[in-house]
């Protein structure tokens, strides 16, 4: 499998060898370019797909061939459209995991309690889900998820063991942080493209195409079209004799510590 340790390998005897040929046949310059090259678009791949695996396990879907699916949604609480998106669950009878950013959570304390309390599972989505997250030390990595961690479990009485890496991004640091708070990474393999989508008939039909036994699918309650077209796709799923259950019932996995 292709991951971040066997490709520094591969590409370390890559360069020995190149170094040794070049000693011996004066390669040309844009060999080591092109290695380089080779290398970096490598390390971009494994970074912006989380289904790669490359840098850190990730669960992105179930192998199983009964009709069963599960829903999450990112990057909430925020009082346009969480209400909304509940409760539309609410009336389907559909349990979704809810991946928070830490500052909205905290400046919408009420609706993190209403998500929990209405059977919904958290997951955390790190504090700050900042432009330059992947950037960071995973010092500050681990400390920004320490911040949501200790949050939730203050206001709510659990400790969540659910991550998701903003943006879908995994990078080496994320993993020394994901792996110090002993987190699961979780993923996806149905993105709705729900923040960036402007035809509700378009999205329908991606996500009708995509519907398929273990599926995870990823959505986002902070758009507008994702109120819009959740019922109709839920309707949808059920006609086509899909189950929509709980990502921990679906994984058989607990999301909280000590449960």
């Amino acid at each position: 499998m292709l991951n971040f340790k066997n490709t520094n390998i591969v590409f370390a005897m890559a360069l020995a060898g190149l170094i040794v040929f070049d000693v011996l046949y004066n390669l040309p310059t844009y060999s080591y370019i092109l290695l380089a090259i080779a290398y970096s678009l490598l390390l971009f791949y494994g970074s912006y797909f989380v289904q790669s695996q490359f840098y850190m396990k990730t669960v992105c879907d179930v192998d199983m061939k009964e009709k069963k699916i599960a829903i999450t949604f990112d990057d909430g609480p925020q009082q346009n459209f969480t209400p909304h998106i509940l409760d539309i669950l609410k009336e389907a009878d559909v349990k979704a995991t809810f991946f928070c950013i830490g500052k909205n959570a905290e400046a919408n304390k009420n609706l993190l309690k209403q998500i929990y309390n209405e059977g919904h599972t958290i997951g955390s989505h790190s504090y700050t889900h900042g432009f330059w997250f992947d950037l960071l030390s995973a010092k500050a990595m681990h400390k920004d998820l320490q911040q949501l961690h200790e949050f939730v479990k203050d206001e709510l009485g659990i400790e969540i063991k659910w991550f998701r890496p903003p943006y879908g991004v995994t990078t080496p640091n994320l993993k020394i942080a994901v792996d110090k708070m002993n987190y699961t990474a979780i993923g996806w393999n149905v993105r709705s493209m729900d923040t960036v989508s402007k035809n509700e008939v378009e999205l329908l039909k991606k996500l009708k195409r995509s519907l398929k036994p273990g599926g995870i699918f990823l959505f986002h309650d902070t758009a507008a079209i994702t109120v819009r077209v959740l019922p109709e796709f839920i309707n949808y799923a059920g006609q086509q004799g899909y189950e929509i259950e709980p990502l921990n019932k679906l994984l058989n996995v607990s999301p909280y510590a000590d449960r």
